[in-house]
């Protein structure tokens, strides 16, 4: 196919709701699909739900020499910081143009991509288009409120796979978020399939691939990469 086209869709969030725990996006589930993505020849687009600068989740970045390389190469990258810097407001974009949608993670997510109207209009409209909707880890936010033309949910009946309440549960944050996203996924109708935790695992269900955690994103990348005819 001619160059892909991918709407990357990040967290706007700096907080945990209420509290004072600082939060955002987790740089590698967004330095390991970006890289991916265009190390292969896709345009990729990166929009949040309030536009300007991402947060990046403090969490995930340690000081410069100390991370792994593909979060060295985010921090080193003038280009990538930029873009970062000054995402998209996603109510300026629609999903026109473009070939997938991609969630990177990070617990930010929990807070606005569900009940962000921009997000469920953008993953509907690119569902009922057949175009790919991915999310790695708790990208999968953006998921949950979507539904068909017959509205019933996104992912029911449909394989689909998140942080798992097990991974939440270790981090110490199930009674922060707002709620579990296996969980409710379940609730969902989607028929969630998880590995052990911080293992790669991805899978893949027609026009939805779906990852579990920060070891999964590039795996999620190349799933979507696969999808679009770009890897063999």
């Amino acid at each position: 196919m001619s160059q892909a086209k991918i709407l990357m869709i990040v967290t706007s969030s700096s907080r945990m709701g209420d509290t004072d725990k600082p939060t955002g996006l987790w740089a590698e589930e967004l330095a390991a699909p970006y890289y991916a993505l265009v190390d292969a020849g896709a345009e990729v687009v990166v929009a949040s739900t309030a536009g300007g600068r991402a947060p990046i989740d403090p969490g995930s970045v340690k000081p410069r020499g100390e991370n792994d390389a593909i979060v060295e190469r985010m921090l080193a990258d003038a280009q990538l910081q930029e873009v970062i810097a000054n995402t998209r407001p996603l109510g300026e974009l629609t999903v026109e143009g473009f070939d997938a949608v991609f969630f990177p993670g990070g617990h930010g997510t929990m807070w606005d991509l569900p009940g962000d109207a921009n997000v469920k209009a953008i993953v509907e409209a690119a569902y009922a288009g057949g175009k790919f909707v991915a999310s790695v880890c708790h990208g999968a936010a953006g998921l949950v409120s979507a539904v068909r033309a017959d509205g019933k949910p996104m992912v029911q009946g449909l394989r689909v796979n998140s942080f798992t309440d097990a991974e939440e549960r270790e981090v110490g944050l199930a009674s922060v978020v707002p709620f579990l996203l296996e969980s409710r996924l379940r609730e969902l109708g989607g028929v969630f399939e998880g590995t052990d935790n911080w293992q790669v695992f991805a899978i893949r269900d027609g026009q939805l691939i779906t990852g579990q955690n920060p070891q999964s994103s590039e795996r999620v990348a190349e799933m979507l990469l696969e999808a679009l005819e770009l890897r063999a």
